[in-house]
């Protein structure tokens, strides 16, 4: 299935939290001279218009990003990520870039980007956006299993996004499936899996799966803008972390309640937890 194209809901409040979550690991990387690798398994365009007629037609930003466009706080890691945020723009909110433009923001010259993407038009657009840097490679090919057709690195420093469409159930399994047997090729490297919250079933399965996989310091962030319903789609989604950066667990304690105060309703709730110990 390739119906699913990121470009309905960029800018949203999943959004926010992945890339607060990516840019602080990404940060914490560049914080060695020495180079690392980059893998983003299912990138997407990598840069979205939100002008477009997909963003309008949800206009999920409107709910995640731009709230955050006229901050007045003074969290550092929130401050940093909107700064981000606003050098892909001028004065206004027009543009919201996806994981792969917010990589090439961190990478530097002695570091490599790959990006996966099968979707068609997605992976065009994503040519398009990440071309002029021979560090960076797009591949129109499966991100599961190309992912382990990178690991070990030569660099043996590697941090992985993992962002899987879930458009079929199977997606939370697999994504398991793929990190552990990466992990276990590779497992000093830094894994973050991207899941959303339609079922809460779900995702108590897949976080038994990881504690069961035998994967060391394993660490939870997630944001729901509302109680768990199964209603009416994704109320809440998350990043799972292994081998976090030791500054992310107290970053995202400090981030996560705002996060709530301006994304959620009354109902909304955050959690922040350590999966599995080191």
């Amino acid at each position: 299935m390739l119906s699913y194209r990121h470009s309905f809901h960029a800018g949203n409040p999943a959004d926010v939290l992945k890339h607060l979550v990516l840019s602080n690991v990404l940060g914490y990387m560049t914080r060695k001279d020495s180079g690392f690798d980059y893998i983003d398994t299912h990138s997407g365009a990598g840069l979205f218009e939100l002008s477009s007629a997909d963003a309008q037609k949800t206009q999920e930003y409107l709910e995640g990003i731009a709230k955050f466009w006229h901050y007045q706080g003074n969290n550092e890691a929130l401050l940093d990520y909107i700064d981000l945020i606003k050098s892909f723009n001028t004065e206004s909110l027009a543009f919201y870039p996806g994981s792969p433009k917010i990589a090439e923001h961190y990478l530097r010259r002695q570091d490599k980007g790959w990006f996966f993407e099968l979707h068609p038009k997605d992976l065009q657009l994503l040519e398009q956006n990440m071309q002029g840097k021979k560090s960076l490679r797009v591949r129109g090919e499966d991100g599961f299993k190309g992912l382990l057709g990178l690991v070990p690195p030569a660099s043996r420093r590697a941090c992985v996004l993992m962002d899987p469409p879930y458009e079929i159930k199977t997606d939370y399994e697999q994504a398991v499936v793929m990190i552990s047997k990466a992990y276990k090729r590779f497992s000093s490297g830094t894994y973050m899996i991207w899941y959303p919250v339609v079922s809460r079933q779900r995702i108590d399965a897949m976080e038994q799966s990881l504690k069961s996989a035998g994967m060391r310091n394993i660490q939870l962030f997630e944001l729901a803008t509302e109680q768990d319903t199964e209603q009416h789609g994704m109320t809440a989604s998350g990043m799972i972390v292994i081998n976090p950066p030791w500054t992310l667990k107290k970053t995202m304690d400090e981030v996560l309640p705002e996060l709530v105060e301006i994304l959620a309703q009354d109902s909304g709730f955050y959690r922040s937890e350590q999966l599995v110990a080191e």
